[in-house]
């Protein structure tokens, strides 16, 4: 596990449309049909193996049971090498995401084009987005990481979802999620 900070996107970047297999539905989900008319997006990094996305798995399901009725949009992307990390294959994610009843769609990127045009670099790796689909949060969930005894509540997240939902500006000053590598294909 190769510990990796995010990227940090450029905030105001605009959302990069994409079309991915969703290994629940089995439908191919596209970014347009999944935020339309929503009030923000939340795109995710996720993988199966991670123990850092394995800590955080209870706050995801919770943070999205949360804010889908206040119509933020989630979405979760998998893009690991399954060739070199068979644990983040398509039939194991569809396990996963049953074994902990995602109310989101988990996408599987298998040429990790998207995770590229995104510039993820770990897992769990967040962007949310405005309804004009520009980027206004890109960093950690919160300040708790496996081992460490802070509390997980997605407190960071948490508070630029409400205030994306409440008009007031969301603080440019975000700390970057870390987690383990996005696996890329060699």
């Amino acid at each position: 596990m190769a510990l990796t900070p995010s990227s940090m996107l450029d905030l105001q970047t605009p959302a990069i449309p994409f079309e991915l297999p969703d290994v629940v539905s089995g439908n191919v989900l596209n970014l347009a049909s999944l935020s339309s008319g929503k009030r923000g997006t939340l795109i995710m990094f996720i993988c199966n193996h991670c123990p850092y996305v394995k800590h955080v798995q209870p706050e995801l399901v919770r943070l999205a049971n949360d804010y889908l009725p206040k119509d933020i949009a989630f979405v979760a992307i998998s893009a690991n090498d399954v060739d070199n990390y068979p644990e983040d294959s398509p039939e194991l994610m569809l396990e996963e995401a049953k074994k902990w009843n995602y109310p989101f769609p988990y996408l599987y990127d298998e040429t990790q084009a998207v995770a590229k045009a995104y510039k993820a670099a770990c897992t769990p790796d967040f962007y949310l987005f405005n309804s004009d689909m520009a980027l206004v949060y890109r960093g950690e969930l919160d300040g708790s990481r496996p081992g460490n005894e802070v509390p997980l509540t997605g407190s960071s997240l948490r508070e630029a979802l409400d205030n994306l939902l409440a008009g007031v500006p969301i603080s440019e000053h975000q700390n970057p999620s870390i987690g383990c590598s996005i696996k890329w294909k060699y």
